[in-house]
């Protein structure tokens, strides 16, 4: 089985649409994992909730998906993000909130467990660094894990007993084997990302070969960024998908 791994669609429909193409051709959409955060920051929460539950799908929450259905303070957030989730609550159909209401904060597939931040933090925390590395790897209670929330594609390694958790970015096209050593994997986001490289990242996670896969996808930025000019969406979400930060 093969299985498409994605993280912060951010409600940016051409980035989804790039990359469920792009899995399609690689033969990857047995499943479809998301680790959070499906909508928030752009245009199109709806569209790509119904093409998301198109195929066999599952999800765990973000902290956009819930501020958007009122159950996270958005204090916390940015003007911006606080803007957009205004927005986002604005549109959102019941159906669509219970959906997002329904997601779990963390959700355990066989040898995998998904959560959008860490574990320590379900939806805030950032595993940019190896504390929170440590503190993640402390609570997982499986082999591997998978998170989101940087929108930077990333693997973590346990190291053995004692020592510091490697982090390092993960590129185009690298693939990581699932061996006896505890993995963090964390795919980058579809709808925004924030390493300086402006596609879509997601991964493949190949059950028979034991392998995990990240990829980049080029998209239409500026139909996305059209459709938030329409929405009145804040002008620094707009330009920012064209930097990738």
């Amino acid at each position: 089985m093969r299985v498409t791994v994605l993280s912060d669609v951010h409600a940016n429909l051409p980035a989804l649409e790039a990359v469920l193409r792009h899995a399609e051709a690689e033969r990857a959409l047995d499943q479809v994992w998301s680790l959070g955060d499906l909508v928030g920051y752009g245009p199109y929460p709806g569209e790509c909730l119904a093409l998301l539950r198109r195929y066999p799908f599952l999800s765990v929450a973000g902290n956009h998906d819930l501020a958007a259905i009122g159950e996270l303070d958005t204090g916390e957030f940015n003007p911006d993000a606080a803007a957009a989730v205004a927005w986002t609550a604005r549109h959102l159909t019941a159906t669509e909130r219970a959906f997002l209401r329904a997601l779990p904060l963390v959700r355990v597939e066989g040898e995998f467990t998904l959560v959008h931040g860490s574990l320590r933090h379900p939806v805030w925390e950032y595993i940019l660094g190896p504390e929170a590395a440590r503190a993640h790897l402390a609570r997982q209670q499986t082999p591997y894990s998978f998170v989101g929330h940087t929108h930077v594609p990333m693997l973590g390694v346990e190291p053995a007993t004692g020592e510091t958790p490697e982090l390092w970015l993960a590129t185009d096209g690298e693939t990581v084997a699932l061996a006896e050593q505890r993995l963090i994997i964390n795919p980058g986001g579809v709808g925004q990302p924030r390493d300086g490289d402006p596609r879509a990242a997601y991964a493949v996670l190949d059950l028979e070969a034991r392998t995990v896969t990240f990829h980049r996808v080029a998209y239409d930025i500026a139909r996305t960024q059209q459709a938030m000019r329409a929405a009145r969406l804040p002008t620094w979400l707009i330009q920012r998908l064209a930097y990738g930060r």
